[in-house]
């Protein structure tokens, strides 16, 4: 069985979470920056990975890593490296990527460079003066990060958040997919607890939390680039993908709920979690955050409430923080957890966090305010 080393790209703040899912599948991580996970893995762990990391981007394979400061230096280095054994005769190969803090700024030329090094080869090896690039994806990432060059090939596609069920978010901006699972494995929460979410948009919280109550692979019902990779074994595929179907429960003691003051928000919802097939864990129902009520003495609330651009006015958006602040502590018992990228929250909310995690949510800087529930 082939052996690589493999890259997964993360939002910032979230490395933690993509580690510990990486080692949950059963693989150990080799490296854990900044917007990056890195471990070993054969064929089976390309499948495997791209079917059920939650949180994170896309699985890459490190292709190679070397110094350039010169585009000299970037072609050779590229050159250097063994592209046949990635990419086939008639495979296309793009060229993206982006460049921080190194002498080779041009993201552009750096596409341009690469791309050629990369034709270079394969022409000289497959004795072609032009690629023809009519078959198979194979779609080349750069990393430039202080002149340290990373060469990756994409086996993901369409970035990991598409899970295929959020097809309508024309409510408002919504959270990403991957970021939501995230936010809900840094929680305490489990599927014996219930969970709330009073501003739920388009559902991606509850939705979220559903499928990991299910133990539903998020990517049970897309398709990926490397399912069409000439040397990576398709039958891979549907061995594993039945395998984790066989694996889903149907958690009938889960109760989660979702409401929105929006009536459009409540029924995408429900569209989106039927989409997902967990629309019996999923209760969703019109409300007002003031009118919010639980029969349940235990029970934990995770939220992205509208804020500034979402909601249209920043001082609307602090109105909304107090009003959380006077009705979350009326449930003494819950947990809940936040995010916004409010830095004044906890003045506008009352009370200070248990704990804070700084997150981006897209390019908004937000924290993650954490308010535990008392030990009992």
């Amino acid at each position: 069985m082939n052996s690589y080393e493999l890259v997964i790209p993360t939002l910032f703040g979230i490395e933690a979470v993509v580690a510990r899912e990486v080692r949950d599948l059963g693989y150990e991580t080799t490296e854990v920056s900044d917007g990056r996970v890195c471990f070993l893995g054969d064929d089976e762990a390309i499948v495997r990975v791209n079917l059920c990391i939650r949180s994170g981007e896309r699985v890459l394979i490190k292709v190679g890593e070397f110094e350039a400061r010169t585009f000299t230096e970037l072609f050779d280095g590229c050159r250097a490296l063994d592209w046949p054994r990635w990419i086939p005769k008639h495979g296309a190969f793009p060229v993206k990527g982006h460049s921080v803090r190194s002498t080779l700024f041009s993201v552009p030329d750096c596409q341009k460079i690469i791309k050629k090094s990369v034709a270079d080869t394969l022409g000289s090896r497959y004795s072609l003066g032009r690629m023809p690039e009519d078959g198979e994806l194979y779609q080349i990432q750069f990393s430039i990060l202080k002149d340290r060059v990373t060469l990756m090939i994409d086996t993901s596609g369409e970035g990991l958040h598409k899970r295929g069920y959020r097809k309508d978010t024309s409510n408002r901006a919504p959270i990403r997919e991957t970021l939501a699972a995230a936010m809900v494995q840094l929680s305490f929460w489990n599927e014996h607890r219930i969970l709330c979410d009073p501003f739920c948009g388009s559902g991606t919280i509850p939705i979220e939390a559903a499928m990991i109550a299910k133990n539903m692979a998020p990517g049970l019902r897309r398709s990926f680039a490397a399912e069409e990779f000439s040397w990576l074994d398709k039958s891979l595929w549907e061995e594993i993908r039945q395998e984790l179907q066989d694996q889903i429960t149907e958690a009938k003691d889960t109760l989660i709920y979702a409401s929105d003051i929006d009536p459009a928000c409540v029924r995408l919802t429900m569209k989106n979690a039927s989409a997902a097939r967990v629309d019996p864990l999923v209760r969703a129902g019109v409300r007002d955050v003031r009118d919010l009520k639980f029969r349940d003495p235990r029970g934990i609330i995770i939220t992205n409430p509208p804020y500034g651009e979402r909601l249209g006015d920043a001082k609307e958006a602090k109105a909304l923080s107090r009003v959380m602040g006077q009705v979350f502590p009326t449930f003494p018992d819950w947990s809940y957890y936040i995010i916004t990228p409010d830095e004044d929250f906890e003045k506008d909310f009352g009370k200070k966090a248990s704990k804070k995690r700084k997150l981006y949510n897209g390019m908004i800087r937000c924290q993650y305010y954490q308010y535990f529930a008392p030990k009992k």
